[in-house]
């Protein structure tokens, strides 16, 4: 096929790309995320450092990327700042580090946010395609995230046109760009089969710099097989959920589910699959993974609606042997229409999602470590908290090797307050905080989420504590994380009365 516009290197396109410009670039998780171009740009980076001369980027993104994008640039120090999620080793340590500037924001905003020029001008947009057209038109890869803006508000386009997904994924994106304020109106969807947009991006030829050729597989890994505890929580949650349906306080059809990423979040879904007094559901969701694959195969999810496929190497073969098998039930969006809090609230999604910790009364990091280091970002999961329509977090019990108690007095840093989180589950079961106040839910987490090891500790903070509202001390709020960053343990904690 004969292109109106250049076929280059990923050298020769990195040299078009200069020292404080920013980049939006696409994809949403390594899925679809560009992999020849940002290593270019990285190698350039190095060179023009060594040359004595300053090289550094915006960089923004749909998610968190993979290693060829995010670590290969944080390697070469390229970044200046960069939002929102991540969760490259080497780009963590550069943020904790504060050699990167980075500032988090819910999934859900990149776009209006970098529509409304807070961010500054986009130079550039990068994007994997599977199929591009000489009048511009062009069919994504695995994933949307923010690229559908990217490309329609950027200088210039660069293209991997990756020959590893088929041009056959015509047709399964649904691109749909809301209008901004004064003049939006309601997102015009109502289930999640809905599709409301255009299946390809179209750009202006004229605007196209180049394409990058390729054949390169998306950097996601298999997941790991679950173990016990993941499992029992997984259980924990479908038990909850089934029977929550046996009592009547979710519809017998079931709600749309959306879940987290992740191997707890894995283990979630598949113990739904398997629970027999949950019946075939929908997904409404952010990250497509191994699990709602299976169960799309089984009946058990009759459609999957997300914005990325981040699926192992495996189970995107197994995609891609049956496109038409999987072409009506599926749909990848932009992340502002996956995360987008009027759909969330309007469709009743029963949401689940990962904590790093959670305190005594309900509220959730899911951050940040010892209040102070960034893990990844906040993602979606405060998007799909805040309007659930039954709102879930998820956690194991301890880490570390039992040195850490993942429930504590006090999160060291609040990303989802006690007004938004309605049931969190460990290993050891279920506590439902609705209609509970502060006492009763710290009560209540002791005896269903906290570890054997922990749950005398716990109950001797809030027999001393303060007898207000919430039962909370200032002066112990945080013992049992001191006492892991001073003794490597939190059993170790002292109450001062």
């Amino acid at each position: 096929m004969s292109l109106p516009f250049p076929v280059l290197t990923a050298e020769e396109a990195a040299a078009m790309v200069h020292d404080r410009q920013t980049i939006g670039f696409g994809g949403f998780t390594a899925a679809g995320a560009c992999k020849v171009i940002p290593l270019a740009i990285a190698a350039r980076a190095k060179a023009e450092h060594a040359a004595g001369r300053p090289f550094k980027l915006g960089v923004i993104t749909g998610a968190s990327t993979g290693k060829s994008l995010d670590g290969a640039l944080a390697a070469a120090e390229a970044i200046d700042w960069r939002t929102p999620y991540q969760s490259d080793p080497t780009l963590r340590k550069s943020i904790n580090e504060g050699k990167t500037r980075f500032f988090d924001l819910h999934l859900s905003a990149v776009q209006p946010t970098v529509r409304s020029g807070v961010l500054g001008k986009v130079h550039w947009a990068i994007v994997e395609a599977s199929d591009v057209k000489a009048d511009g038109t062009v069919t994504l890869s695995t994933s949307v995230g923010a690229a559908n803006t990217f490309i329609r508000l950027a200088d210039r386009v660069l293209i991997e046109l990756n020959a590893h997904h088929p041009a056959a994924l015509t047709g399964f994106h649904d691109l749909y760009e809301p209008a901004d304020p004064p003049h939006r109106r309601e997102i015009p969807l109502y289930a999640p089969t809905d599709r409301i947009g255009s299946p390809v991006v179209k750009i202006d030829p004229k605007k196209i710099a180049g394409v990058v050729k390729t054949n390169n597989p998306d950097e996601t890994g298999a997941f790991d097989q679950p173990d016990e505890v993941t499992n029992r929580i997984g259980e924990n949650v479908a038990a909850f959920l089934a029977s929550e349906l046996k009592i009547g306080r979710l519809p017998s059809s079931f709600l749309p589910l959306q879940s987290g990423v992740g191997n707890i979040a894995n283990a979630v879904i598949g113990a739904l699959g398997s629970n027999k007094g949950i019946p075939p559901f929908m997904m409404y969701t952010e990250v497509i993974q191994d699990s709602v694959i299976d169960l799309i195969k089984s009946g058990k999810c009759t459609f999957a609606s997300g914005c990325s496929l981040t699926v192992s190497p495996q189970k995107l073969t197994d995609i891609y042997r049956d496109l038409e098998f999987f072409r009506p039930r599926m749909v990848l969006r932009p992340q502002e229409i996956s995360n987008a809090p009027e759909l969330v609230r309007r469709l009743g999604l029963i949401t689940v999602n990962t904590a790093i910790e959670v305190d005594l009364f309900g509220n959730v990091n899911s951050t940040h470590v010892m209040g102070k280091d960034l893990m990844n970002g906040i993602g979606g999961s405060g998007d799909f908290t805040r309007n659930a329509h039954v709102s879930i977090y998820t956690c194991p019990s301890v880490a570390k090797g039992g040195k850490i108690s993942t429930i504590v007095p006090l999160v060291t840093h609040l990303d989802h307050s006690e007004h938004s989180v309605q049931i969190v589950v460990t290993e050891y079961g279920v506590a439902d905080l609705r209609g509970k106040a502060p006492a009763d839910r710290a009560r209540l987490m002791i005896e269903k989420c906290a570890h054997p090891d922990y749950r005398t500790l716990l109950s001797a903070y809030l027999d001393i504590s303060s007898k207000g509202h919430v039962p909370q001390t200032l002066q112990n709020a945080f013992s049992m994380h001191l006492a892991f960053l001073q003794q490597g343990d939190m059993r170790q904690a002292k109450w001062v009365a």
